[in-house]
Order: structure tokens, then sequence, then C-alpha cells
């Protein structure tokens, strides 16, 4: 296999850096003086739910027609209707979260959470009678996980999946503007297209991106091998490739020691995070986010991941424990924001591979589908209602790609995170140049921020 410039940084870095994975080709050193204030600031965080996230399940209509309808087709996949928590969005009618929501139902009674509803890869609005007459111009391979995840974080849909991500290029678009020495873009979930940019570089960590390499402690004998491999971190070799390389888990390690540094000084946190792998990534970017001054940030996107959403049988059980994490993690890192005085500057999102099918499978579970509802969350939300267009949920309905409940999508990914990239600080202007396919939609940009 033949491996890009990038892929070979990438890959040397990792392997140097034994689990702390890329950062900044930008030196850190130390905090310039000169950085802008953070009164600015704005973080964007994205909490991606691999697997493919039910969202049928998560909201659920309460009406007595629209329950009936729910209880009839998803059958054994049906929650009792007394034990969905009510939440009463203005224009959506009634609808209840999954009862392993509370956090949210509360945040979302609060104004702090909002829901978009029926959110999908889209190369241009889709109707049901196109898809049935061959004129659809679909994204490359529907309802495969690889490809729906990757084009759900590169919104690059019918061309391969992309070398960039759109968090990378909103990075590169911004980053002139907002510039600072520290890596713009962290990741505590691992290496990842969604960071990836043209200029713009990020932390991608699979555990704690303050640890330098492995082997390396406090002992005199640590310390000297640790100065042996800087030394030769800077010879001239004469071969870009390996230069580039050094340069790059140079940065790594300076990168994580100026967190290092800047994290020992800040005062602890009084949120208490759950002790839940979620948990402990958001509890990560709090405390990142805590000592923004100090590493003269304005701007900062993050991302975090949780597994498991692959439910082909026996989703009930699964998504009670998956939502009873997303919920509570969800809700302390709001709680955290709020302590930091943060939380109208930051704004956090769910992103999914798709979602499944209205109609269950006969092991208690439910196939790949497409269209689903994602959560929104933030002080500069305008929260306790839907936005979008909630699909008809009926079996070959107007919203039926197939006769399963596969709703085709009402609200396109470009459309969702241009409204994000909006609010982080691109232009108006540009933001079609970070998002491919959102000329194709009359309403490009959507108002659940403000």
């Amino acid at each position: 296999m033949a491996f890009s410039r990038r892929d070979f940084l990438k890959r040397t870095c990792c392997t140097a850096a034994a689990g702390f994975a890329a950062a900044s080709f930008n030196r850190f050193g130390l905090v310039n003086a000169l950085a802008q204030s953070s009164q600015d600031y704005k973080a964007l965080v994205c909490v991606f739910l691999f697997g493919g996230n039910d969202s049928n399940n998560m909201i659920v209509p309460l009406s007595s027609a629209g329950y009936a309808s729910y209880q009839q087709i998803r059958s054994v996949l049906a929650l009792p209707q007394a034990s969905l928590l009510p939440i009463a969005p203005p224009s959506a009618g009634s609808f209840g979260f999954h009862p392993r929501f509370t956090e949210m139902q509360a945040l979302f009674s609060q104004q702090h959470l909002a829901v978009l509803a029926n959110v999908g890869t889209l190369v241009r609005p889709t109707t049901r009678s196109q898809l049935q007459q061959g004129g659809a111009k679909l994204p490359r391979n529907l309802f495969s996980h690889d490809d729906q995840q990757a084009q759900m974080q590169t919104a690059t849909l019918t061309a391969g999946n992309g070398d960039t991500g759109w968090a990378g290029r909103t990075a590169d678009r911004i980053q002139s503007i907002y510039g600072a020495s520290f890596p713009i873009i962290i990741s505590l979930a691992g290496t990842n297209i969604f960071c990836e940019g043209l200029s713009a570089r990020a932390i991608q960590s699979s555990g704690d991106p303050t640890r330098l390499l492995s082997g390396f402690g406090n002992s005199a004998e640590s310390q000297s091998r640790m100065a042996a491999l800087q030394n030769l971190l800077t010879f001239d070799t004469g071969v870009s490739l390996i230069q580039a390389a050094s340069s790059t888990t140079t940065n790594a390690l300076q990168d994580s020691k100026a967190l290092a540094d800047a994290l020992a000084a800040r005062p602890a946190m009084a949120t208490v995070f759950p002790n839940s792998g979620l948990g402990n990534q958001l509890k990560q970017v709090a405390q990142i986010i805590s000592v923004r001054s100090a590493l003269g940030l304005q701007r900062q996107i993050f991302f975090v991941s949780i597994g498991g959403f692959d439910t082909h049988s026996d989703q009930l059980v699964a998504q009670n424990s998956l939502f009873t994490q997303l919920s509570q993690a969800m809700n302390a890192f709001y709680q955290a924001t709020v302590e930091m005085s943060a939380a109208s500057q930051v704004t956090t999102f769910t992103l999914s591979d798709f979602s499944r099918t209205y109609a269950p499978d006969s092991t208690s579970g439910t196939d790949h589908a497409w269209g689903g509802h994602h959560l929104i969350m933030g002080g500069a939300v305008k929260g306790g209602d839907f936005y979008g267009t909630f699909p008809t949920l009926a079996l070959a309905g107007p919203d039926d790609s197939s006769d399963e409940g596969r709703w085709i999508p009402t609200t396109s990914l470009d459309q969702y995170a241009g409204t994000l990239a909006n609010w982080f600080g691109v232009p108006t202007a540009d933001v079609p140049t970070i998002f491919p396919n959102l000329p194709s939609f009359s309403n490009q940009l959507l108002n659940f921020v403000v």
C-alpha cells in the first residue's frame, strides 16, 4: 500500500510518541505575549456516537395517535409510554426523551439543549419519488459504517471520503483570524479524519494529551535519555520526510509539555464528572478549556466519542447503558462550562454514522438507516425546541427511503455543520467553501444558535 506524505508523518509520529499521535507543525514554545484575549473565545465540541444511533428511541412522539403508531411499528422495541420523559418543543408538539435522558430533559427544559431533527448526508434535497424513479443523486455507499462515519466527519459525499475533515477545514479558514501557536483542534478519541486540515494541525490522542513519550519518567536516567532523543531530533539528515517527522515529534513534545504546564497551574474544578469513557474525555476537554487564556487561544475544536451504537440485537439493554453515559457526561460538561463562565462560548453537538430502521429486525435490534436526530447543547443554543423537520413516522411513507423506516434526511449535514462553523467564526460567504454541497440547499444556515 502506498502512503501519502501526510500518512507517513502521522504514522511516524504515532510510533515515536507511543499514543500521543499527530500534533501541530507550528512551534509552540512559550505562550505568545501578544496573543489575543480569550474574551472572544468560542469552542465546538463534537460528540461522535459510533455505530449508528437509533434516535427513533431517543425521541418518541407522545400524542395519542403518534405513540399508538410508534408502539405498533416498533413492536418489541417500543418503550412504555409512562417511562418516557416528556418534553414540549413549541414548534413540534408533544414528545418524550428516552427514560435514561433525565439530565437531557432538564437541560432541554432550561433551554440549554435543542434537537435538530432528521439530519443526514445529502448531496441535494431528495424525495421518495426521486429515489423510486432513480433520479436522486446520493451519497456514496449509504448504510456503510466506514463510509458514513467518514462522510459525517468530512462532508465529502460523492468522490471518495476526502483527505480533510470539516473541522480541519474550518480551522484552516479561521486560523488567520484567530490563530495561535498552540493547535486549535484536539481529539481525545484517537486519530480521525474530522480533525485533518491542510494547514491547521491537530493534537490527536487516545489517552492523556499531556503525557510525554512512554518510558520517560522523572529519574535522572530517564531525563538523560529524553535529552538524547531531543538532541537526535535536531540533526539535519538531509531527507525531507525524516526532517518533517522529526519536527512533528518535537512539536508534539513541546505542545504536550506546554499543555501539562498550563493545566498544572489551574485550580481544581468543582464539577464532578461520571467515571465513564465519555465522561473522562469530556472532563479533559473541560480542563483544557479552563486554561484557554494561558494557551493564548480564542478558538478551539474538540472531538470525543462513545461507541456501541451498532445495535443489531438487544437494543433496549444497550441503549439503557449508552444513553445513561451520554446524558450524564454531557450534563456534567455543560455544568463545567457554567463553572468556568464559558457556557455561552461552548457549543456541544452530536454526530453519528446514521440512524436505524424504524421497524425492528428479528433479534430485537435494528438495521442501518439514514436520517436521525441530533443534540445541540450550550448557552448560545436556542434550546427547548426542535429544529428542522420531523419525519413522518410511517413505513413506506413520504419520508421513508425503503419500506422499513429509513428516513430520508430533511436537513443536510452541510446545513447542520455549516451553521456551527458560521457561529464559530467562519464568514457566511466562506461557509460553502468548506461544505461543497451547501449551495444545493435554499436555507443554507439554520437558526438554532445565536
